[in-house]
């Protein structure tokens, strides 16, 4: 593990992310209820000034992220990866000329802060051997399950549910797509170009595509406000799991560190969703 690369590129990952997701909101809002879920809709996008600048900082993002997952566990990069508002809100306030209200102050100080507790009880990692297909095979089952449930539904309804139902299908992919990075990344460490052989980095292209869709229909389909709170907080809470289900990653081991991690966790939950709500990042 080399926590000077990790820690940096996640950061910076979040940056991208945070900016980008904004953008590519503001551009998916004029596109039509009716391309929900259909390649019309990344067809349309695609011709979108706007779009495409967020989409270039969606994939600096997805980089970066790949090089902290390179460098680095899941439960220590994909906290840190989701402060992306604690970064992009500051320079949305700045673009904007307005300054940051106390709710956002508090919000950012929250994110921040949580991560930070989170983090200070976390165990040092054990190194592990790449996953083996059988370790991936109740999660990928779990994702795609749930993701088959709920996105049929997100169709058939409207306004917030329909948002709430595609973001939280989007986090499922995004959590999945982190940990299916790192396994790739992971697999070029050890074997080289043989990692062409492997199943993990073509699974990346098909997770990636169905994450982007299902990220662009809630972003179409409703505010960042609802979306960006599901998504903010469940992919790191998925990517963590995932984490310790497929790679044996740890969380503290005594009672007390535990609690810690719990605490801070959910002091950053709170500031996320603070964050998420300010109109800087919906208009």
């Amino acid at each position: 593990m080399n926590t000077a690369v990790a820690v940096p590129a996640a950061l910076l990952s979040a940056l991208s992310f945070g900016i980008g997701s904004v953008l590519q909101q503001q551009a998916a809002r004029r596109v039509p209820a009716a391309a929900s879920l259909r390649p019309r809709l990344l067809l349309d996008l695609v011709r979108r000034p706007r779009w495409l600048a967020g989409m270039a900082l969606v994939v600096s993002s997805f980089a970066l992220l790949g090089l902290a997952l390179a460098s680095g566990p899941l439960v220590l990069v994909q906290p840190l990866a989701a402060t992306d508002l604690v970064f992009a809100l500051p320079f949305l306030a700045w673009r904007r000329r307005v300054p940051l209200t106390r709710a956002e102050a508090a919000g950012i100080l929250c994110t921040a802060g949580g991560v930070a507790l989170f983090l200070t009880v976390l165990p040092e990692p054990v190194p592990g051997a790449v996953p083996d297909i059988a370790d991936w095979v109740p999660v990928l089952a779990a994702v795609g399950g749930a993701v088959a449930l709920l996105a049929p539904a997100g169709l058939r309804r409207r306004g917030t549910t329909r948002t709430a139902l595609f973001a939280v299908c989007a986090a499922l992919l995004f959590a999945l797509l982190d940990s299916l990075t790192k396994s790739t990344a992971e697999r070029f460490q050890s074997e080289g170009t043989g990692a062409f052989l492997a199943w993990e980095p073509y699974s990346l292209i098909l997770v990636g595509v169905l994450g982007l869709t299902m990220s662009q229909s809630a972003y179409q389909a409703g505010s960042l406000a609802v979306s960006l709170p599901i998504i903010d907080t469940l992919e790191p809470i998925g990517a963590v799991l995932i984490g310790i289900a497929v790679f044996g990653e740890r969380l503290a081991q005594s009672p007390a560190a535990l609690a810690v991690q719990m605490l801070g966790a959910a002091v950053a939950v709170a500031g996320i969703v603070v964050l998420d709500r300010s109109p800087l990042a919906r208009v």
